[in-house]
Protein backbone atom coordinates (compact mmCIF):
# COMPACT_ATOMS: atom_id res chain seq x y z
CA UNK A 1 0.00 0.00 0.00
CA UNK A 2 1.38 3.57 -0.91
CA UNK A 3 1.62 6.38 1.37
CA UNK A 4 0.89 9.82 0.08
CA UNK A 5 2.18 12.41 2.47
CA UNK A 6 -0.44 15.66 2.11
CA UNK A 7 0.63 19.08 1.22
CA UNK A 8 -2.71 21.24 0.83
CA UNK A 9 -2.25 24.51 -0.30
CA UNK A 10 -4.03 27.87 0.71
CA UNK A 11 -2.99 31.22 0.33
CA UNK A 12 0.37 29.85 -1.19
CA UNK A 13 1.22 28.26 2.35
CA UNK A 14 0.75 24.15 3.06
CA UNK A 15 -2.37 24.40 5.23
CA UNK A 16 -4.54 21.43 7.43
CA UNK A 17 -8.57 21.82 7.22
CA UNK A 18 -10.42 20.33 10.43
CA UNK A 19 -13.29 18.95 7.73
CA UNK A 20 -12.93 21.23 4.96
CA UNK A 21 -13.47 24.17 6.94
CA UNK A 22 -11.59 27.07 5.17
CA UNK A 23 -12.04 29.02 7.79
CA UNK A 24 -10.42 26.29 10.33
CA UNK A 25 -6.95 26.12 8.44
CA UNK A 26 -4.07 25.18 10.25
CA UNK A 27 -0.27 26.67 8.81
CA UNK A 28 2.10 24.16 8.73
CA UNK A 29 4.64 25.60 6.27
CA UNK A 30 4.71 28.69 4.44
CA UNK A 31 7.29 27.44 2.18
CA UNK A 32 5.29 24.03 0.34
CA UNK A 33 8.37 23.30 -1.90
CA UNK A 34 10.84 22.78 1.10
CA UNK A 35 7.63 20.23 3.05
CA UNK A 36 7.78 18.61 -0.25
CA UNK A 37 11.52 17.94 -0.22
CA UNK A 38 11.43 17.25 3.59
CA UNK A 39 8.59 14.44 2.79
CA UNK A 40 10.83 13.09 -0.35
CA UNK A 41 14.02 13.05 1.79
CA UNK A 42 11.76 10.24 4.38
CA UNK A 43 11.70 8.44 1.46
CA UNK A 44 7.96 8.63 0.21
CA UNK A 45 6.90 7.28 -3.25
CA UNK A 46 4.21 9.89 -4.08
CA UNK A 47 3.09 13.46 -3.17
CA UNK A 48 -0.60 14.28 -2.67
CA UNK A 49 -1.18 17.99 -3.49
CA UNK A 50 -4.67 19.53 -3.22
CA UNK A 51 -5.39 23.43 -4.37
CA UNK A 52 -7.86 24.31 -1.69
CA UNK A 53 -8.50 27.88 -3.03
CA UNK A 54 -8.80 26.40 -6.43
CA UNK A 55 -11.75 23.91 -5.20
CA UNK A 56 -13.69 26.81 -4.41
CA UNK A 57 -12.50 28.85 -7.10
CA UNK A 58 -12.82 26.37 -10.14
CA UNK A 59 -9.72 26.78 -11.20
CA UNK A 60 -6.17 26.46 -10.28
CA UNK A 61 -4.81 29.33 -7.79
CA UNK A 62 -1.82 27.93 -5.95
CA UNK A 63 -0.08 27.22 -9.25
CA UNK A 64 3.10 28.79 -8.47
CA UNK A 65 3.19 26.26 -5.10
CA UNK A 66 2.61 23.82 -7.44
CA UNK A 67 4.87 24.54 -9.73
CA UNK A 68 7.98 25.34 -7.17
CA UNK A 69 7.28 21.58 -5.40
CA UNK A 70 7.58 20.17 -9.19
CA UNK A 71 10.59 22.05 -9.55
CA UNK A 72 12.08 20.64 -5.58
CA UNK A 73 11.42 16.90 -6.08
CA UNK A 74 11.79 16.30 -9.87
CA UNK A 75 11.88 12.29 -9.62
CA UNK A 76 9.15 12.37 -7.50
CA UNK A 77 5.57 11.98 -8.65
CA UNK A 78 2.84 14.02 -7.56
CA UNK A 79 -1.03 14.32 -8.30
CA UNK A 80 -3.12 17.49 -7.96
CA UNK A 81 -6.42 17.80 -7.21
CA UNK A 82 -8.70 20.96 -6.64
CA UNK A 83 -10.10 23.40 -9.29
CA UNK A 84 -9.06 21.02 -12.09
CA UNK A 85 -12.53 21.39 -14.36
CA UNK A 86 -11.99 21.15 -18.04
CA UNK A 87 -9.46 19.60 -20.70
CA UNK A 88 -7.08 22.72 -20.92
CA UNK A 89 -6.07 22.81 -17.35
CA UNK A 90 -5.83 18.85 -17.43
CA UNK A 91 -3.46 18.94 -20.45
CA UNK A 92 -1.57 21.87 -18.80
CA UNK A 93 -0.67 20.10 -15.80
CA UNK A 94 0.24 17.12 -17.40
CA UNK A 95 2.69 18.89 -19.25
CA UNK A 96 3.72 20.50 -16.10
CA UNK A 97 4.99 17.68 -15.04
CA UNK A 98 2.03 15.85 -12.70
CA UNK A 99 1.84 12.55 -13.14
CA UNK A 100 -1.68 12.28 -12.43
CA UNK A 101 -4.81 14.59 -11.98
CA UNK A 102 -7.75 14.28 -9.67
CA UNK A 103 -10.39 15.39 -10.73
CA UNK A 104 -13.54 15.84 -7.99
CA UNK A 105 -16.48 18.25 -9.12
CA UNK A 106 -16.33 17.50 -12.67
CA UNK A 107 -16.84 13.64 -11.78
CA UNK A 108 -20.79 14.48 -10.77
CA UNK A 109 -21.23 17.48 -13.15
CA UNK A 110 -19.30 16.12 -16.49
CA UNK A 111 -18.68 12.53 -16.26
CA UNK A 112 -17.85 13.00 -20.40
CA UNK A 113 -15.43 14.91 -19.41
CA UNK A 114 -13.45 12.55 -16.93
CA UNK A 115 -14.01 9.75 -19.44
CA UNK A 116 -12.26 11.85 -22.55
CA UNK A 117 -9.10 12.84 -20.32
CA UNK A 118 -8.91 8.95 -19.24
CA UNK A 119 -8.94 7.73 -22.66
CA UNK A 120 -6.45 10.66 -23.48
CA UNK A 121 -4.12 10.62 -20.55
CA UNK A 122 -4.31 6.68 -19.56
CA UNK A 123 -2.70 6.07 -16.23
CA UNK A 124 -2.77 9.91 -15.49
CA UNK A 125 -6.57 10.73 -14.55
CA UNK A 126 -7.82 9.72 -11.00
CA UNK A 127 -11.38 10.40 -9.72
CA UNK A 128 -11.50 11.86 -6.17
CA UNK A 129 -14.59 11.42 -4.14
CA UNK A 130 -15.61 13.13 -1.34
CA UNK A 131 -18.69 11.75 0.78
CA UNK A 132 -20.24 13.14 4.44
CA UNK A 133 -22.43 9.36 5.26
CA UNK A 134 -21.94 8.11 1.87
CA UNK A 135 -23.13 11.30 -0.27
CA UNK A 136 -20.33 13.15 -2.60
CA UNK A 137 -20.29 16.79 -2.09
CA UNK A 138 -18.51 19.04 -4.62
CA UNK A 139 -17.03 22.70 -5.02
CA UNK A 140 -14.76 22.05 -2.14
CA UNK A 141 -17.29 20.25 -0.36
CA UNK A 142 -19.28 23.26 -0.11
CA UNK A 143 -21.99 21.34 -2.14
CA UNK A 144 -23.88 18.36 -0.84
CA UNK A 145 -25.18 16.05 -3.50
CA UNK A 146 -27.95 12.86 -3.20
CA UNK A 147 -25.21 11.29 -5.31
CA UNK A 148 -23.87 7.69 -3.03
CA UNK A 149 -20.55 7.46 -3.10
CA UNK A 150 -20.46 3.60 -4.42
CA UNK A 151 -22.57 4.64 -7.32
CA UNK A 152 -20.77 7.18 -8.26
CA UNK A 153 -17.27 5.29 -8.63
CA UNK A 154 -19.15 2.46 -10.62
CA UNK A 155 -20.35 5.15 -12.80
CA UNK A 156 -16.44 5.16 -14.00
CA UNK A 157 -15.96 1.29 -13.95
CA UNK A 158 -14.83 1.21 -17.41
CA UNK A 159 -13.42 4.64 -18.12
CA UNK A 160 -9.74 3.80 -17.70
CA UNK A 161 -9.45 5.58 -14.41
CA UNK A 162 -5.86 5.29 -12.58
CA UNK A 163 -7.88 5.93 -8.97
CA UNK A 164 -10.66 6.48 -6.86
CA UNK A 165 -9.31 9.08 -3.63
CA UNK A 166 -11.72 8.65 -1.47
CA UNK A 167 -12.01 11.13 1.49
CA UNK A 168 -14.45 10.72 4.46
CA UNK A 169 -15.06 14.70 5.06
CA UNK A 170 -16.11 14.06 8.54
CA UNK A 171 -12.93 12.87 9.64
CA UNK A 172 -10.69 14.58 7.13
CA UNK A 173 -8.04 16.48 9.25
CA UNK A 174 -9.82 15.17 12.92
CA UNK A 175 -7.16 12.75 13.81
CA UNK A 176 -9.99 10.53 14.89
CA UNK A 177 -9.00 7.72 12.59
CA UNK A 178 -10.02 6.46 9.01
CA UNK A 179 -13.49 5.50 7.68
CA UNK A 180 -12.32 1.90 6.77
CA UNK A 181 -15.66 -0.25 6.61
CA UNK A 182 -16.65 2.43 4.05
CA UNK A 183 -13.61 2.98 2.19
CA UNK A 184 -13.27 -1.22 2.47
CA UNK A 185 -16.55 -1.06 1.14
CA UNK A 186 -16.23 1.00 -2.13
CA UNK A 187 -12.64 -0.90 -2.54
CA UNK A 188 -14.71 -3.99 -2.61
CA UNK A 189 -17.63 -2.64 -5.25
CA UNK A 190 -15.38 -1.71 -8.07
CA UNK A 191 -12.37 -2.80 -9.74
CA UNK A 192 -10.73 0.36 -9.18
CA UNK A 193 -8.25 1.19 -7.17
CA UNK A 194 -9.29 3.04 -4.16
CA UNK A 195 -6.76 5.67 -2.37
CA UNK A 196 -7.89 6.36 1.41
CA UNK A 197 -8.51 9.63 2.46
CA UNK A 198 -9.32 11.29 5.77
CA UNK A 199 -8.56 10.97 9.51
CA UNK A 200 -5.33 9.33 9.30
CA UNK A 201 -4.11 9.82 12.62
CA UNK A 202 -1.94 6.34 14.30
CA UNK A 203 0.33 4.39 12.42
CA UNK A 204 -2.08 1.24 13.42
CA UNK A 205 -4.55 3.04 11.10
CA UNK A 206 -2.31 2.52 8.02
CA UNK A 207 -1.54 -1.16 9.00
CA UNK A 208 -5.25 -1.52 9.78
CA UNK A 209 -6.23 0.04 5.97
CA UNK A 210 -3.41 -1.88 4.05
CA UNK A 211 -4.94 -4.97 6.30
CA UNK A 212 -7.77 -5.24 4.35
CA UNK A 213 -6.09 -6.34 1.13
CA UNK A 214 -8.63 -4.11 -1.07
CA UNK A 215 -7.12 -0.74 -0.53
CA UNK A 216 -4.38 0.46 -2.27
CA UNK A 217 -3.00 4.19 -0.86
CA UNK A 218 -3.47 5.83 2.02
CA UNK A 219 -2.92 9.81 2.24
CA UNK A 220 -1.71 11.39 5.74
CA UNK A 221 -1.55 15.00 6.64
CA UNK A 222 -2.39 16.12 10.04
CA UNK A 223 -0.67 13.37 11.88
CA UNK A 224 2.73 13.92 9.69
CA UNK A 225 2.71 17.59 10.42
CA UNK A 226 1.85 16.62 14.19
CA UNK A 227 4.19 14.05 14.44
CA UNK A 228 1.65 11.37 15.71
CA UNK A 229 3.20 9.23 12.30
CA UNK A 230 6.89 9.18 11.70
CA UNK A 231 6.90 9.44 7.59
CA UNK A 232 9.96 7.09 7.47
CA UNK A 233 8.78 4.51 10.06
CA UNK A 234 5.67 4.36 8.56
CA UNK A 235 7.17 3.70 4.80
CA UNK A 236 9.26 1.51 6.80
CA UNK A 237 6.36 -0.44 8.31
CA UNK A 238 4.67 -0.97 5.45
CA UNK A 239 6.98 -1.90 3.12
CA UNK A 240 7.74 -4.68 5.63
Amino acid sequence: MILYPAIDLKDGQAVRLLRGEMDRATVFNDDPAAQARAFVAAGCDWLHLVDLNGAFAGQPVNAAAVEAILAACPGTPAQLGGGIRDMATIEGWLAKGLARVILGTVAVEDPALVRAAARAFPGQVAVGIDARQGRVATRGWAEETEVMATDLARRFEDAGVAAIIYTDIDRDGAMQGPNIPATEALARAVSIPVIASGGVSLLADLIALRDTGVISGAISGRALYDGAIDLAQALSALRA
